[in-house]
């Protein structure tokens, strides 16, 4: 089972579709190595835009195509499509409502080296906010592919952020359950529900291994869609469980954790933990590093269980 990034799974089912649909249209701001996409503009050069270093534009262009009739695919890295171009966003996609899908490349703390300049952890937040656009993280290459031919099917706004680079996979070719808008459920426990979404959910899935060999049974939710926001998986899962623990690559505030709280502490009330990055700049170093040192890794999230399950008076000796 080969390891590849999301944004090559983007790329691979566009470059599929966009023989046969001349009105697939893929727009870069300098981007095209560090999206995947030079094998687009190569094989379709009529489909491709290249605008530069100019976030701005790259957004109002993609959104002028559509208007056109244009299925419009904007890739840009994430740090800068999610502020930058913030208000492009807001009053040519979405208030316009065109048929724009922003994708945000090299999500996160991607970047690793390149510090708080290049990271992203306020997007999910930002493009939240904005009314009429529906914001995606999905996990593997394999979900990535699916959520990708999923959003050619319509033609409402919408953000995917994806990683820089290659993630292990969390389904397996021939097992990759998909329905739009519904969180994946990979496995259901008792004790505690795990939430997350991108590339904490392999994390997840491995944090519920560990914390089972410890006699606690885990529920982890793959919540892809961020919103809208599976609700109903969410809740359901809420009342079977003593405790909620979200785990995502972002700020503390507005993101994931944010959303469940607000979901869970309305309409089911059970205590909800936040695992996320720090209210600061990041370290320096590679994802991987910067994972393992803020505790988002396989032992960070088993640990964190075990503490919010203490909290609730769940097993003395944790």
């Amino acid at each position: 089972m080969r390891n590849i990034a999301n944004k090559q799974a983007i790329c691979q089912v566009l470059m599929d579709q966009a023989g046969t649909d001349k009105n697939i249209v893929a727009l870069c701001s300098d981007s095209r190595g560090s999206a995947s996409f030079t094998p687009f503009a190569d094989a379709f050069p009529g489909q491709f835009v290249e605008t530069g270093i100019a976030e701005q534009n790259l957004v109002s262009i993609a959104a002028g195509l559509a208007k056109c009739g244009k299925k419009a695919y904007a890739l840009s890295p994430a740090c800068f499509l999610s502020t930058r171009s913030y208000e492009q966003c807001k009053i040519d996609v979405a208030y316009s409502d065109t048929n724009v899908k922003l994708i945000g490349i090299s999500g996160g703390i991607s970047y690793g080296a390149l510090g708080m300049s290049h990271h992203s952890a306020q997007d999910i937040a930002a493009m939240s906010a904005i009314p009429n656009i529906r914001v995606y993280i999905p996990s593997d290459h394999y979900q990535t592919e699916k959520l990708t031919k999923a959003l050619l099917k319509d033609d409402k706004p919408a953000y995917i952020r994806v990683g820089r680079n290659a993630v292990e996979p969390v389904y397996a070719a021939d097992n990759v359950p998909f329905e739009m808008d519904k969180a994946n459920i990979l496995c259901e426990g008792k004790d505690v529900a795990i939430i997350a979404c991108g590339e904490m959910v392999r994390p997840a899935m491995d944090a519920a291994g560990i914390l089972k060999a410890d006699g606690i049974e885990a529920t982890v939710i793959d919540m892809y869609c961020i919103k809208p926001l599976d609700e109903e998986t969410l809740l359901k899962a809420a009342k079977n469980v003593r405790a909620i623990l979200t785990v995502e690559e972002h700020s503390p505030y507005g993101g994931l954790g944010s959303m469940v709280a607000q979901a869970v502490g309305s309409k089911c009330p059970k205590m909800v933990w936040n695992m996320a990055l720090p209210d600061a700049p990041v370290i320096t170093g590679t994802s991987r590093e910067v994972f393992d040192y803020y505790g988002l890794n396989a032992a960070g999230i088993a640990k964190k269980a075990k503490e919010l399950l203490k909290t609730c008076g769940f097993g003395e000796n944790l």
